[in-house]
């Protein structure tokens, strides 16, 4: 399974690449680098924008259609990957968890080897949302993704009302991430100050 970093966002809120964000003194992926590669053998960059991302020394994959968003980013790397499924996770969360990473790895593992290869996604529910960017998509999502993408519907939350779901239960997440700080993102420079100032109070 490839690992990859959607980095193809364009940033209307915030005035930087939210990548490249220094959080405890390393970009946002260079932190989310060190885990996936514990856990993965190949991880790559979703980008339209491979400028900022050569310095990482991954491969780097751009969108396949012109629609922006995550959906086509997840789409891009399962069509140019030849992995039965991606783990995916937004450039800008900067705590992800590799135990939750690993437990639902292994929860994906187990629904194969029990036969069931009708799973489409892996995704965990925190807070009573779920986390679409933080998730497993298997090549099974493809052609709906593109049928979607067609239609003009970018939305992975409509996307799961057509496909099959594995969710990862509150209390599974909360086990390995009690307090869900791998779904902790910067969307604007507010939750990016608030993110430092919370450092600095550690």
């Amino acid at each position: 399974m490839t690992a990859a970093i959607l980095a193809g966002g364009e940033n209307r809120r915030i005035p930087y690449v939210k990548g490249l964000l220094a959080v405890e003194g390393r970009t946002i992926i260079d932190r989310s680098l060190d885990v996936l590669r514990k856990v993965f053998d190949r991880v790559v960059i979703s980008t339209n924008s491979p400028e900022w991302y050569f310095r990482f020394g991954v491969p780097l994959i751009g969108d396949v259609k012109m629609k922006r968003g995550p959906m086509t980013g997840i789409l891009s790397v399962l069509l140019a990957t030849s992995d039965a499924a991606v783990f995916v996770v937004a450039c800008d969360m900067p705590f992800i968890s590799e135990a939750l990473l690993r437990y639902m790895l292994t929860l994906f593992e187990e629904q194969g080897a029990r036969g069931n290869r009708g799973i489409d996604a892996v995704i965990p529910v925190f807070g009573g949302k779920t986390e679409p960017l933080f998730g497993i998509y298997t090549r099974n999502v493809v052609k709906v993704m593109e049928g979607m993408l067609r239609e003009g519907n970018t939305s992975l939350q409509a996307m799961f009302g057509n496909t099959e779901v594995l969710y990862i239960d509150e209390e599974a997440v909360r086990a390995r991430d009690p307090l869900g700080r791998s779904f902790i993102n910067i969307n604007t420079m507010e939750d990016y100050k608030k993110i430092r100032g919370a450092l600095c109070l550690v």
